[in-house]
């Protein structure tokens, strides 16, 4: 159960009402975003995760964008995202068990592990691999997404946010990470 209440339609006042009738005319409504809108200013912020995934797969494309978003928040341990991110890897026609990356794609797997790990030691080497690929902008971009992807991941995980309904039937495919456990 959540931490924190997840705001329905008829409890919103103000501009948290007028974020969540928007949200709810375009069938948009998630239980993250319920939780976010207990506060307008929050909310804006975080639905800024929109803009840097559009930039992202416009300059990594859509399977990759939803490979390295999976490859972060399964290393992140993010329960809510994980489940969001199998679904949409399944949705490519792909087994987020089993998944084998061409070079690119394990290079953005290896960078967004690396970032969630330890953004202090990225490698100078996997950078100059990335830039076989991936100009400054580009790099910019896929990095700043990471930011976004990570706060997602935090702000869900801190508040426990309740798995959405949808998700409900793969939750069992959701294996927290471990690389966490020798960590003091």
């Amino acid at each position: 159960m959540a931490r924190i209440k997840l705001v329905e339609q008829n409890e919103a006042t103000g501009e948290e009402k007028v974020r969540y009738d928007e949200l709810a005319g375009r069938n948009a409504v998630t239980n993250m975003k319920k939780g976010l809108l207990n506060d307008a200013a929050t909310y804006d912020a975080y639905m800024a995760w929109y803009t840097s995934w559009k930039r992202l797969v416009e300059v990594i494309g859509e399977k990759d964008a939803v490979l390295y978003a999976h490859a972060i928040s399964t290393t992140n341990s993010c329960k809510l995202c994980s489940l969001f991110f199998i679904s949409d890897v399944k949705g490519l026609g792909l087994d987020p068990a089993n998944l084998v990356y061409d070079e690119k794609e394990a290079l953005l797997a290896k960078l967004g592990e690396s970032i969630v790990k330890d953004p202090t030691s990225v490698s100078d080497e996997l950078f100059a691999d990335l830039k076989k690929f991936f100009n400054d902008q580009e790099l910019v971009v896929i990095v700043g997404f990471a930011g976004q992807m990570i706060a997602t991941n935090n702000f869900n995980s801190v508040f426990r946010i309740d798995v959405d309904k949808r998700l409900l039937p793969i939750i069992d495919e959701f294996k927290p990470a471990t690389w966490r456990q020798n960590i003091k």
